[in-house]
């Protein structure tokens, strides 16, 4: 009799390891049919201050929430864990940023419930000791676009506004295209001899999905680019 028990206490057992073992599985894989929808990036307020920005930055780029962890990284290596996990859901509304990809500023727009001072005071810390300029705006009451370009660019306002604009595309033409040929000529510096850039190598795991792999070049520095100095 007892033998009895002890064999539908070990089927017992298995039975719930391998339902618990099936229900994890199922969990990690990818779903025929996904139970998400699109949604748009920005809200109403949000929309209006990035065209906004996109206006009186015209000559810089301005990305959307986009984590801080994307465009910092960790002086002591062995610690990049600790922070990315403290830093991850960090982001600010918008980030700006030159034609090289280097950030100049952050700015977050105010909601219907504010921004908390923790908030603010982390990101002001933060980005300060980064030397990234940061600024909260309301979408009711946005600042003069001097006050922006002077605080994210170093602009002097007026000697802003006594440069002709046809002089000041002109400028950014010609900047841009120089940064375009410098690109163009560091890529072809890279190819492989049969003109092709190779794809393999960590950056592009076969699926980081499937393999539970996060590739995040804040824990793991993948940049192929040399950080430049700022003249």
């Amino acid at each position: 009799m007892m033998l009895y028990f002890l064999s539908g206490v070990l089927l017992g057992a298995a039975i719930v390891w391998w339902a618990k073992h099936y229900v994890e599985r199922r969990r990690h894989r990818i779903p025929t049919s996904w139970p998400l929808k699109t949604r748009l990036l920005v809200n109403t307020q949000e929309r209006s201050v990035w065209l906004w920005l996109t206006k009186v930055m015209f000559d810089q780029h301005v990305l959307i929430k986009l984590p801080v962890t994307r465009f910092t990284a960790p002086m002591n290596q062995t610690e990049a864990t600790h922070w990315y996990k403290l830093l991850n859901g960090v982001y600010c509304t918008f980030t700006i940023c030159d034609v090289d990809g280097r950030v100049i500023g952050c700015v977050d727009v105010l909601g219907p419930n504010g921004l908390s001072m923790g908030n603010q005071s982390l990101k002001h810390s933060l980005l300060d000791q980064c030397s990234i300029r940061y600024l909260v705006v309301d979408p009711t009451n946005l600042p003069h676009l001097s006050q922006i370009r002077a605080a994210f660019l170093g602009e002097d306002e007026k000697s802003h506004h006594s440069q002709p604009l046809d002089s000041r595309f002109q400028d950014m033409r010609e900047h841009l295209q120089a940064v375009v040929t410098r690109q163009r000529q560091s890529k072809a510096a890279e190819t492989t001899p049969s003109g092709l850039v190779p794809l393999a190598g960590p950056e592009y795991p076969e699926s980081r999905l499937a393999s539970g792999w996060e590739l995040n070049s804040f824990v793991s520095p993948l940049d192929s680019r040399v950080e430049e100095p700022k003249l």
